[in-house]
């Protein structure tokens, strides 16, 4: 695979990247990432993602060893040497080994690791023209209670199993809800809908993404009305707009939800306000307030 991690302190290729099976970021899912994008050699909004990292490294109670320059330096560096200029870049930390026959986190070594490899989409450009076909799932998202989703993790098993669940129904991908009837996210992204040129998004049980805020942002900017509150499954089939936002390819368009085409659209023709959004999303790359230009 082409690209560059940084592990212990040394830069290596990804294949060479290895952790412990001992690492409790493996055996109890105790760690925290998050992953910034870089697009035709500039990173996009890299700030905003290292700042909810260094928050979710706080509540998590673990130190990577390194300070917000630091960090920075080994993302600039990872992408540097893997050559790429539209890359997935993650930083991550685990919680580490403990002392043997310790059950005390606080005995165990953070480690912090990272890594840059080829752009990665949750839909490719040809998939986001088509849209997507989407599945609410019945699994429950894991309570905010219990795994706090601003926190961003690796708990997944709820998504996975969505994930069977919507392919054994036709769908691509699926939406959790939190067991009352509203929607929370999906794995690797938010979900919006509009009504009526309404624009809406869960408030709760969501991780607060980068690219849903940028959403947000340039909705208001348009001065298209944004609601950030409960949002209920029913509203979703009834939408006449549902797309999805995430770093992994930016506004992505929805075409079906449960089998049922959004709005009765034909497949690749969307509404005017999830075209309007990820043109802007887009353009917003080249805007000298969000980019940072790659050290090569």
């Amino acid at each position: 695979m082409q690209g560059c991690a940084y592990v212990d302190g040394t830069f290596i290729t990804p294949e060479d990247a290895k952790i412990s099976i001992f690492d409790w970021g493996f055996l109890h899912s105790d760690a925290t990432y998050d992953v910034a994008h870089v697009w035709q050699g500039r990173f996009f909004r890299l700030d905003d993602h290292l700042a909810r990292f260094e928050a979710s490294l706080a509540a998590l109670h673990l130190d990577p060893g390194l300070d917000r320059a630091g960090m920075r330096e080994v993302m600039h560096e990872c992408v540097r040497r893997a050559g790429l200029k539209d890359a997935y870049v993650e930083v991550l930390c685990t919680r580490g080994r403990p002392a043997p026959g310790s059950r005390d986190p606080r005995t165990c070594t953070n480690r912090f690791m990272a890594f840059a490899i080829p752009f990665v989409w949750i839909a490719d450009p040809a998939k986001q023209r088509a849209g997507i076909d989407m599945i609410v799932g019945t699994p429950q998202r894991i309570p905010a209670s219990s795994v706090d989703p601003r926190v961003k993790n690796y708990h997944w098993l709820d998504f996975v199993l969505g994930l069977f669940e919507a392919y054994g129904r036709g769908g691509e991908t699926v939406v959790l809800t939190d067991g009352a009837g509203h929607l929370t996210e999906g794995p690797g992204f938010n979900v919006f809908v509009v009504k009526d040129g309404v624009v809406a998004t869960p408030a709760a049980g969501v991780l607060e993404g980068v690219s849903r805020r940028t959403v947000i942002e340039l909705a208001r900017a348009a001065g298209l009305p944004v609601q950030v509150r409960a949002v209920a499954v029913d509203e979703l089939r009834g939408a006449d707009e549902v797309f999805l936002s995430s770093t992994g390819g930016g506004v992505i368009p929805i075409h079906s939800v449960d089998g049922v085409p959004v709005a009765g659209r034909a497949r690749g023709s969307f509404g005017p306000v999830s075209e309007r959004l990820q043109a802007a999303y887009w353009a917003l790359h080249d805007d000298p307030r969000y980019g940072e230009p790659v050290r090569y």
